[in-house]
């Protein structure tokens, strides 16, 4: 009797919760924005240096003051610039599924943090800088297209292969969401480890409610092979960041190990070159999402709590 009584109420609170999420999808899809895509590197491509004046007459934050109109005009005849452009058109033809993805990555943002607008977007080459492949201003976003053109692209040939993964288009729309949790999650609130690990955390949490649409794999930026490595290993990271006093050093050298972008995490086991890099950052994932079950918070009032109250109310524990 009272297993019935426990699977009825678990089959209720279920409908009910699906119910909020049909309700709040619809409340999204709602919102009126129509994105604004402005195609640079598609002017650019078409233009001679006679139309230099008009481009820069309509992108002035594009052309700083300091290069003279010879340095722009010998960029436009430019055989490397000419190339890359040409491999930016043969892969982004119209932008449409980009800009599809883009516009519902805006309006749930628009939903969640009601203050933050919809920039103009504005996609260029960028000579390859992977490092700044995305630049998100308060009304522009700029994307650097050339950064997105696969993983064995012949642009990318020479890079670690851990960098060139990530050129790939499925990334984009991500790249984008994370350009935007960088602005709105504050930095750690002490310099812990556990602190660091749950500020990533945060803002993959966020990416989960403003790109639903996206996998767990493009939102932290593995191949779908990683991201199964570090679901069936999670019990184990856990065990070893424990076990290794990790979680209240400030050695700034766990950045390096298990932080930042790179060919595999650093434990100094034999798992090493199995796993992905960045995996504590997962671990913090996992750690918000499990506070965030059990506790009903908004996404801006979940910026405001403390990476130690996170940890002792998620009752974090990986299963084996």
């Amino acid at each position: 009797m009272e297993k019935r009584i426990f699977v009825f109420f678990l089959i209720l609170a279920l409908f009910f919760a699906c119910n909020d999420n049909d309700k709040t999808a619809e409340e999204i899809a709602s919102i009126p924005l129509e994105l604004r895509v402005a195609r640079f590197d598609m002017e650019v491509g078409d233009a001679q240096p006679s139309d230099l004046p008009r481009l820069k007459k309509a992108y002035p934050y594009l052309f700083p003051p300091q290069y003279s109109d010879s340095i722009w005009s010998a960029k436009m005849t430019d055989t490397l610039q000419i190339e890359i452009l040409t491999e930016v058109k043969q892969a982004f033809p119209d932008f449409g599924r980009e800009r599809e993805d883009l516009e519902a990555l805006f309006k749930h943002i628009k939903y969640y943090f009601p203050k933050h607008e919809a920039p103009l977007v504005i996609t260029l080459t960028s000579e390859v800088d992977y490092q700044n492949r995305i630049i998100l201003a308060d009304t522009l976003l700029l994307i650097g297209l050339d950064n997105y053109l696969g993983a064995n692209h012949k642009f990318y040939k020479g890079m670690q292969q851990y960098i060139a993964n990530g050129l790939d288009r499925k990334y984009l729309v991500s790249d984008v969401a994370s350009a935007f949790t960088q602005k709105v999650v504050p930095r750690p609130d002490a310099r812990t480890f556990l602190s660091k690990i749950i500020r990533y955390g945060k803002e993959l949490y966020i990416k989960d409610k403003i790109m639903p649409f996206g996998t767990d794999a493009e939102k932290i930026g593995f191949t779908e092979e990683q991201l199964e490595w570090a679901k069936g290993n999670e019990e184990p990271i856990w065990r070893n960041f424990i076990e290794q006093e990790h979680l209240y050093s400030t050695d700034n050298k766990l950045n390096l190990r298990f932080l930042d972008p790179a060919p595999f995490s650093k434990f100094g086991l034999e798992l090493d070159n199995e796993s992905p890099g960045r995996i504590g950052r997962y671990i913090g994932w996992q750690i918000v999402r499990a506070f965030m079950d059990i506790n009903e918070l908004t996404l801006e009032q979940l910026m405001t709590v403390s990476s130690e109250e996170i940890f002792k109310k998620s009752n974090y524990k990986p299963s084996k």
